[in-house]
């Protein structure tokens, strides 16, 4: 996609991508991404959380030489972060998962392809150069998902991680709202077409320009799935509510790379995590989307690293909208962050320029905020440069 100049002009600051997101696509789309579950009290306290906490400013410390490394899961990143996975996404911008690709590999951070991403596994893989990470839900039809590991692995990707969170799907009252999931009346079905009709950039770049609609990784699982509401009907039928921990040995036989369990809240679980030998796990409430009135992730992320030590690698996702929350949410014990709603907007209002605007700004502002705590590396980063803890 050709860079967007306009997003020069823009304000630089994450945020702004969620204004020119939800301009840009249609309002079923943009409150697919920009909401939660029930309420949304878990999904606001993500973000209310990490405001809260301070950072202890100092002076007269040597920071002339900044450095953000770190190696996250075996791999070398330029900082902490990580593009998370996130579903639909090739509805929000034509292709988006390899825009988003393309701009991760660009920052040399890490990407985590969906299973129910539109641009499948094989496509992504040849728009970049490097392997990216592998995000699955487990199926009833587990040979389904055998073949979707063995597909990551021909691909080289060398992290799996499995969504645990998702044994049913949350009530988020938006979708049903926009007619995307539940009984569907008549007028429902008018307003939903005249907010199509009403984004005809949209129309132009995606529904027409970004086709095949199809979820890229489960063609032939769900192949008639083109929308939200139809890959809500394939989670009823088709996601496994049994999964225990007895099925991790399932997923070992066949997955001989890093293996990340996402969706990790309680410390018992997290304990759990490290006596089944994972390699790491990520503290998420899927970004607000499921449960309501459970733990932000900042809140639940002290406990839990505590509760595992270096068994394993702890990262974490929800709420993190600025390098200052990445600076928060590892000085707190993550290894490192992942982002899903600041690259859906980035990329749904600005394509691969979006995103890379994004990883831009969480990069300058790491190192303003790592300069002026006095902390010139990751490994310097711990809850001394916090004034207030969660």
């Amino acid at each position: 996609m050709a860079r967007d100049r306009s997003l020069d002009l823009a304000p630089a600051s994450i945020r702004d991508h969620r204004e020119r997101a939800r301009r840009r696509i249609p309002r079923q789309l943009f409150d697919y991404i920009d909401g939660g579950a029930y309420e949304e009290s878990t999904m606001r306290a993500n973000e209310a959380d990490l405001a809260a906490i301070s950072l202890r400013q100092r002076v007269l410390r040597d920071v002339s030489s900044l450095s953000l490394r770190t190696t996250v899961l075996g791999q070398d990143l330029s900082m902490p972060v990580v593009l998370a996975p996130v579903g639909l996404a090739g509805m929000f911008a034509p292709r988006a998962e390899v825009l988003a690709a393309r701009a991760a590999e660009s920052a040399r951070v890490a990407f985590f392809e969906s299973t129910v991403s539109i641009a499948g596994i094989e496509e992504v893989r040849a728009a970049v150069g490097n392997p990216f990470w592998f995000q699955l839900y487990v199926m009833r039809d587990r040979a389904y998902a055998e073949d979707l590991m063995a597909r990551a692995t021909a691909a080289g990707c060398p992290v799996l991680v499995l969504t645990v969170d998702l044994a049913v799907v949350g009530a988020r009252y938006r979708d049903t709202r926009n007619a995307m999931v539940g009984e569907v009346s008549a007028l429902a079905k008018a307003r939903r077409g005249l907010d199509l009709v009403s984004h005809p950039q949209w129309i132009r770049d995606v529904a027409l320009g970004g086709k095949p609609h199809t979820f890229g990784n489960l063609e032939a699982a769900v192949p008639d799935a083109r929308t939200p509401a139809d890959f809500r009907a394939w989670v009823d039928d088709g996601f496994d509510p049994s999964v225990t921990w007895d099925d991790l040995a399932w997923v070992r036989e066949h997955w001989k790379g890093k293996l990340v369990l996402k969706g990790v809240l309680d410390p018992d679980d997290a304990r759990a995590a490290a006596d089944a030998g994972v390699d790491g796990i990520v503290v998420s409430n899927h970004g607000g989307r499921q449960l309501d009135d459970v733990p932000s992730t900042v809140r639940a992320l002290g406990p839990v690293a505590d509760a595992v030590g270096d068994q394993l690698e702890v990262l974490v996702d929800g709420g993190i909208r600025s390098g200052l929350d990445v600076v928060k949410m590892v000085s707190l014990g993550a290894k490192a962050c992942l982002i899903g709603r600041a690259w859906a907007w980035a990329v749904a209002g600005g394509g691969q320029a979006g995103v890379e605007h994004v990883l831009r700004t969480i990069r300058e502002e790491m190192q303003v905020a790592m300069s002026l705590t006095g902390a010139p590396s990751i490994a310097d980063l711990g809850p001394e440069v916090l004034l207030s803890a969660p």
